[in-house]
């Protein structure tokens, strides 16, 4: 896989490069309450602005249907960027139509522009190859050199992604050279203990992942809502908790591999819970109560894993040498359900080990939460990507980087 720095080497002064980065930020309304994405891709743009390049960075952001939609413009992100860089960003107000056209066409060296938002354009996630191509076509007639630094979409087959750069000379740039050294740290040659906390809402997300994880890890730390699929296997009553029932069978076969593989599977000893679930907008108080993992009340529904389990699931990550993190522990964005999620990123920052936080949620979490994100071995800027790279899958986006 060609890097950005071979690139550079080479020389872009004059050239347009197309960079296909992740700008897929949170809004509210039209403010971006997370910028993490949009700088986690400033060291490629500023690179290869700084070296003489005409930047032309495309993005998605949300799910709108193939059509424009002002709920999903990319128009704040532009706006960030250039906040971000010190300068002035050009903006088109469509993907490959005139106002594309002409600005990239008005770029100077050194200048960068954004380009509206690809799905607002129905061959990018198009399933159908000859319509996804000819919308990379169009794209392709932006630019001279393709860079993939969009690490958050290369699990996805889409134009962009897939088809761009096999109608271009292409590189990796800097995020996604950082991601993969990063994932390669997590599948060859891993530094053991090798210790995995896993949460999030749905059992199934994660199924593939935990499939792979008990022939790798030495230890699995289970919480957030997926976890009481897990008690539930083990015969414990969940109350009103989140439940696959559907689940239950294949989740009893993976607690069964663990005990024979030797890999120890850590459960919550108690939880808390409520009747209700909060409102994450007011962040009006809730009804918090602590209970054993398994005597939860049947009107009770579990929104965190309490405090026993969370000085449990901190001397577990204390000799780790190794430590992937995808998915909070609960409902951290309400203050009475976060102290789980928040105890396990403190155990990440005490513990000597190598720690990934893998993305989305885990990320956000970090961010809202207050950490310092710096202190931490790396977080990744794709929970998705990063989870399917761990399932030994091949990701459309970097096999299409590579020569």
């Amino acid at each position: 896989m060609k890097t950005i720095d071979e690139l550079l080497t080479e020389g872009v002064a004059g050239k347009r490069i197309f960079v296909r980065a992740d700008l897929n930020v949170p809004l509210d309304g039209g403010t971006i309450t997370d910028d993490g994405r949009i700088r986690a891709v400033l060291p490629t743009v500023k690179a290869l602005a700084d070296a003489g390049a005409r930047v032309v960075v495309a993005s998605h952001l949300g799910r709108p249907k193939g059509a424009p939609d002002p709920a999903f413009s990319l128009a704040p992100a532009a706006a960030r960027m250039g906040e971000l860089l010190g300068t002035d960003v050009a903006f088109a107000t469509d993907t490959v139509g005139d106002s594309a056209r002409s600005t990239v066409a008005g770029l100077t060296d050194g200048q960068v522009a954004v380009v509206e938002n690809l799905r607002f354009n129905a061959g990018e996630t198009a399933k159908d190859d000859a319509e996804r191509g000819a919308f990379a076509d169009q794209l392709a007639e932006l630019a001279d050199v393709y860079v993939g630094d969009g690490f958050g979409a290369v699990h996805r087959k889409h134009a962009s992604v897939f088809d761009l750069p096999a109608r271009l000379p292409h590189a990796a740039g800097h995020l996604i050279a950082t991601e993969v050294g990063v994932l390669k740290k997590l599948t060859e040659d891993v530094k053991r203990p090798y210790v995995v906390a896993l949460g999030g809402s749905k059992v199934s997300d994660k199924l593939a992942v935990i499939d792979q994880l008990l022939g790798k890890a030495d230890r699995l730390l289970i919480g957030g809502g997926m976890v009481f699929t897990f008690l539930k296997a083990k015969g414990y009553e969940v109350g009103a908790s989140l439940l696959q029932e559907d689940q239950i069978p294949v989740v009893q076969e993976y607690i069964e591999r663990a005990r024979k593989n030797g890999v120890e599977l850590v459960l919550p000893v108690d939880v808390v819970t409520s009747t209700e679930f909060p409102d994450l907008k007011t962040k009006a108080p809730g009804h918090p109560h602590t209970v054993a993992a398994d005597a939860i009340p049947a009107d009770q529904l579990g929104l965190d894993i309490g405090p026993e389990t969370r000085k449990l699931y901190a001397s577990k990550l204390a000799d780790a040498a190794t430590v992937f993190w995808n998915g909070p522990m609960g409902v951290f964005e309400h203050p009475d359900y976060a102290e789980g999620t928040k105890a396990v990123a403190q155990a990440l920052l005490d513990s000597p080990a190598f720690t990934v936080v893998g993305g989305g949620d885990s990320a956000a979490a970090v961010r809202l939460l207050g950490f310092d994100e710096n202190a931490f071995g790396h977080i990744s800027t794709g929970g998705g990507a990063s989870l399917e790279y761990l399932e030994g899958k091949t990701l459309p986006g970097l096999a299409a980087l590579e020569d």
